[in-house]
């Protein structure tokens, strides 16, 4: 006798219906639209996992270049100042260093300054 996939099937379909749960209409209800709404879902979340790194990278970059114009330096420069002073604080340290301790980031921007000078 062959065997079919009766019990398996039914649990499969489960599973992917309920990672449908909250999506609107057919997307939440049939099969073939469910899954491919999941696998649209999906590749969207793989991209934007990455898509996320680049504007925080950005996020930080406007905010270090605009905490550098308030002591007179662009934001290459200040770069270029911190790898000549080996100073190995990343973007993301320096834009909160910029926001959150003025005090501190005037500190990094005298080294700077010191290290573009000599």
């Amino acid at each position: 006798m062959r065997t079919r996939k009766g019990a398996a099937r039914r649990q499969a379909n489960k599973r992917l219906l309920k990672r449908a749960a909250g999506y609107v209409g057919g997307r939440r209800k049939l099969l073939r639209t469910a899954k491919e709404t999941l696998i649209r879902a999906g590749v969207f979340a793989f991209r934007d996992r990455r898509a996320r790194k680049r504007e925080f990278r950005k996020l930080w970059i406007i905010r270090i270049s605009a905490a550098c114009e308030m002591h007179g330096l662009r934001y290459s420069q200040f770069i270029n100042g911190l790898n000549k002073a080996n100073i190995g604080l990343d973007r993301k340290q320096l834009s909160e260093m910029a926001i959150n301790d003025p005090a501190g980031f005037q500190a990094v921007v005298e080294k700077v300054k010191s290290a573009l000078a000599a």
